[in-house]
């Protein structure tokens, strides 16, 4: 099917509906309204979760074999709309075209490959007299609620472990993204039972409504760590099963025996990727002091070659912040680098634009203590930092609430896998960062998440462990 990236409706039952009252969010880039979306009410929220429930009923009972040809069916419209899709989250997310269609492609492959994995059934005992096996069972209705950073691939990276288990799933996307999740549920129509995926948009009232009600079994949330303690108390109540990837404030490690020329590419793409906005961004960057003052001069002369605009525009890198909220938090801690005495080396102020622009910002060896380096900005500015001890370098890169994700940079193998190993952190990289496949789970240690997504463990973080004895007569 071609896709109408003209009109946007909730997905329930099947059906395309419309709501009494609409909301919109704005282009980024122009700050110019996108299209109206449906604002759900609570009635919306228990029709979805009756219909889904009611659906959970037969597709549980499906094959994974019948779960599968579904997902790669669905894949393969994803991919035959990939360019509308596309454009429409540079439109709503602000990121280059480009980076839009890797997201969009990624989807498309995680769709087709996470449907390949097996899951097991562990035959615990196997005697004459009795036979022990231990499987898994789907939860039931589950929610994917997606952020406004990676809207697609996010929101497929939860709906498809979702249904392949067994489970019926209800996306809410972020109010400043609903777009592009609305139009996956829409292409998912033809390809699942109606109420196996389903979508609602809303405003801020539309989470509380589905992690507080009793008739949905699991949640799968992407976002702030302020906002997943919300999710995990209010699920709570019910005993809901959670799974929360959370901020993250990524430590990058480069050894003194690095190829600079070779690895300032690499690390600037990997600071400064969607303006920033990835929560397995470097957002740290420590460089060892023998090779500090030629590595920081070469990763800014790379950097200020980055081009700001809209994501529309040829050659454009880093595209706007995604909303006002966003902004003001960026200018927020901007401010910082004044009252903190910082050094910028590149950028360092903000200026008033169309769209929510801001040039990339490096900072200059700022104290540990500083406000650049303890919080996760989810903007364009990254301190780099001296250090010349290992133990030292180690203790600095664990010492946040954080631990999401960490990368070591070095020729050294030995070297750099002792200091990986010490590194707190769901994803550890060695000579890279920002790495991610469908068979690999990840996740969050300390405030950065419970539980994982994608692999085997994360297809299991939706389902029931459930032990079989069997005793023979």
């Amino acid at each position: 099917m071609l896709l109408d990236t003209t009109t946007f409706h909730n997905v329930i039952n099947g059906q395309l509906t419309s709501t009494a009252t609409t909301r919109h969010s704005l282009n980024p880039a122009t700050k110019k309204e996108n299209p109206a979306v449906p604002v759900s009410t609570a009635k919306d929220v228990d029709d979805a979760v009756s219909v889904a429930k009611t659906a959970f009923k037969s597709w549980s009972r499906t094959s994974y074999e019948e779960r599968r040809r579904a997902c790669l069916a669905y894949a393969d419209t994803l991919e035959a709309n990939k360019e509308a899709l596309a454009a429409l989250l540079t439109q709503e997310q602000g990121k280059p075209l480009d980076q839009a269609a890797v997201e969009v492609g990624m989807a498309v492959t995680w769709t087709r490959q996470l449907p390949t994995i097996e899951i097991p059934e562990n035959v615990i005992q196997d005697k004459e007299e009795c036979r022990i096996v231990q499987r898994y069972t789907p939860l039931g209705v589950a929610a994917a609620i997606v952020p406004w950073n990676f809207p697609v691939l996010l929101a497929v990276g939860k709906i498809i472990p979702a249904v392949y288990t067994g489970n019926t799933v209800i996306v809410k996307p972020s109010p400043y993204t609903p777009y592009c999740a609305l139009k996956l549920a829409e292409l998912a129509i033809s390809h699942f039972p109606p109420g196996v995926i389903q979508a609602l948009s809303g405003g801020d009232d539309l989470g509380p409504m589905i992690t507080e009600h009793p008739g949905i079994d699991k949640i799968s949330f992407t976002g702030s760590t302020a906002t997943g303690k919300k999710v995990m108390a209010s699920a709570s109540k019910t005993i809901k099963r959670v799974t929360l990837e959370l901020g993250g404030n990524d430590a990058a490690i480069v050894c003194d025996d690095v190829d600079i020329d070779k690895v300032v590419p690499n690390l600037a793409i990997l600071s400064f990727l969607t303006s920033s906005q990835i929560c397995m961004m470097i957002k740290r960057l420590y460089v060892h002091e023998k090779i500090y003052d030629k590595f920081l001069q070469k990763f800014v002369a790379f950097v200020s070659n980055f081009k700001v605009g809209a994501g529309t525009q040829e050659g454009v890198f880093i595209g706007p912040v995604q909303n006002e909220m966003q902004y003001k938090k960026a200018k927020d801690l901007f401010s910082s680098i004044e009252s903190e005495k910082l050094c910028a080396v590149l950028g360092g102020t903000i200026t008033a634009s169309d769209g929510y622009y801001i040039a990339p910002t490096i900072i200059d060896n700022p104290p540990e203590s500083s406000r650049v380096v303890q919080e996760e900005p989810f903007a364009p500015i990254l301190p780099v930092l001296k250090w010349s001890d290992e133990d030292d370098v180690i203790a600095r890169a664990n010492g946040t609430d954080s631990a999401l994700a960490a990368s070591v940079w070095s020729v050294d193998m030995e070297r750099a896998q002792r200091i990986a190993g010490q590194l707190a952190g769901g994803s550890v990289w060695i000579n890279s960062h920002f790495e991610v496949s469908p068979f690999a789970p990840f996740g969050g240690h300390k405030s950065s998440g419970i539980g994982v997504e994608w692999g085997l463990s994360g297809l299991l973080g939706y389902c029931n462990s459930q032990t079989i004895w069997m005793k023979k007569a």
